[in-house]
């Protein structure tokens, strides 16, 4: 009697469709946990852009707050002294304004020298990298929402 070695297209159809069941069940629970991660990292980012935009208003008192990403960032080495144009307190992928999913904008500065300014973190797709937009203003208090946020003031509940 011959006996064949293998497997054989039942066993083969059986082991895809318990692998199939599987991802069915973990891939939605990955996503979950990728959107909490990114909304977790951007109410961090937040929270650097607020002592970013403090530390530059201390070293530039007569510019006030910083009106762009670009400004407290900037290309910063060893021997780079740094300016109001580029103040090297963040980084420079952060100064792109994309991180984790999410976008940053600095917006509403406002005066001379600048004594306010909006911080705002929005998901770059909403549902998939995130569902909460988060703000600030120079009280530093961190806001979300879950609609797209333009403008931040004290009308967005904190963040507890």
């Amino acid at each position: 009697m011959k006996t064949s070695k293998g497997f054989t297209l039942i066993e083969m159809v059986i082991v895809v469709a318990i692998i199939l069941i599987i991802m069915a069940i973990a891939v939605p629970s990955f996503l979950q946990s990728r959107i909490a991660a990114n909304e977790s990292a951007a109410a961090a980012t937040i929270r650097t852009l607020n002592s970013a935009q403090v530390s530059y208003n201390s070293a530039y008192p007569t510019m006030g707050y910083a009106s762009t990403l670009s400004s407290l960032g900037g290309t910063c080495t060893g021997s780079t002294v740094p300016t109001s144009t580029s103040a090297c307190l963040i980084d420079q992928d952060l100064q792109t304004g994309t991180r984790s999913g999410y976008s940053y904008v600095v917006t509403n500065v406002s005066g001379t020298p600048a004594g306010s300014y909006n911080v705002i973190g929005a998901p770059v797709m909403k549902g998939y990298s995130g569902n909460r937009s988060f703000c600030s203003y120079d009280d530093a208090v961190v806001r979300v929402s879950m609609s797209t946020i333009t403008t931040c003031d004290g009308t967005i509940p904190s963040q507890q």
